[in-house]
């Protein structure tokens, strides 16, 4: 999973990037009121989601050689959602799947299994349509996406499994970070900071997820390749050339444009987040039962 010479140094680039988030986050919860509620929605997605990207560095033993470092580094938890090291487990999974996509063998798959789809009504049907719509995955996406890791771990404690708890209560303590601050010192509500950080950071990360694996009988054309400007590649650490990430998965962000020149073109590609969202902002991309 590691490279090992990436491991055993001290990534600044990466450090700095921390730095940025830590700093512009507390900028933007300080001064919430002196600004905007649009600039604020923006502002303060952009941080949350970057911050995610933050975490995939991480996960990936990134950026010292200390993984108690590198987990401290990431605690305070600004999307309030998700313990990191539920993330943990489940991406190191979708990485060694053997199959990506396939909902049985991929954690991170999108699609549904024939048997799951063959369970639900009109409706459900439609807002899973809806929800393969790039419109839909960033409006509705956040929703499912909660309520999946509700729906998953409440199954696990009924089924008497509680080797979660630990990841919990590390999570607790990193959410009790964030609403310390935001609530008791910067005086925002938790609804201002929902609205304004948790669900525009999740949509920004899902608009990065929502073209990042294809089902395909072919291994090239199930990984993307996504160009993108400095703005969304700097968000999601260039994570969107995800092909050249899932080819090498320890190399740092900022060794992934590289990576991505010396593999050539082929395979599954997109030009630009502008080109996805005219093709796919209210048409389905693919369908939400798995095709293969």
């Amino acid at each position: 999973m590691l490279n090992a010479v990436e491991s055993n140094r001290w990534e600044w680039p990466t450090l700095a990037v921390a730095a940025t988030i830590y700093a512009a986050f507390a900028a933007l919860t300080l001064g919430h009121a002196a600004l905007p509620w649009w600039l604020l929605l923006v502002a303060g997605g952009y941080v949350t989601a970057w911050h995610g990207s933050l975490q995939h560095e991480v996960v990936h033993g990134h950026p010292t050689p200390s993984a108690a470092f590198n987990e401290l580094l990431v605690l305070p938890s600004l999307w309030l959602w998700l313990p990191f090291r539920i993330y943990r487990g489940s991406h190191r999974r979708h990485h060694a799947a053997p199959v990506l996509t396939d909902p049985l063998d991929d954690p991170e798959s999108y699609y549904l299994t024939h048997a799951r789809w063959a369970q639900f009504g009109a409706w459900q049907r439609r807002f899973y349509r809806f929800h393969n719509t790039l419109a839909g995955r960033m409006i509705a996406g956040p929703l499912l996406a909660v309520w999946r890791l509700i729906s998953a771990e409440g199954r696990r404690i009924a089924a008497g499994d509680f080797s979660h708890l630990p990841a919990w209560l590390i999570h607790a303590a990193g959410c009790a970070l964030v609403l310390v601050w935001v609530l008791g010192v910067c005086g925002m509500t938790i609804y201002e900071y929902v609205a304004w950080f948790t669900y525009p950071g999740l949509s920004l990360t899902l608009l990065r997820s929502f073209a990042e694996h294809q089902a395909s009988n072919r291994d090239e054309e199930r990984t993307v390749m996504l160009e993108s400007g400095p703005l969304l590649s700097l968000l999601f650490l260039n994570n969107n050339l995800h092909a050249a990430h899932h080819a090498d998965p320890g190399l740092p962000w900022y060794r992934l444009p590289a990576r991505a020149r010396s593999r050539g073109p082929g395979g599954y590609e997109i030009r630009g987040y502008a080109r996805l969202a005219a093709r796919y902002l209210f048409k389905t991309k693919e369908p939400a039962e798995y095709p293969l």
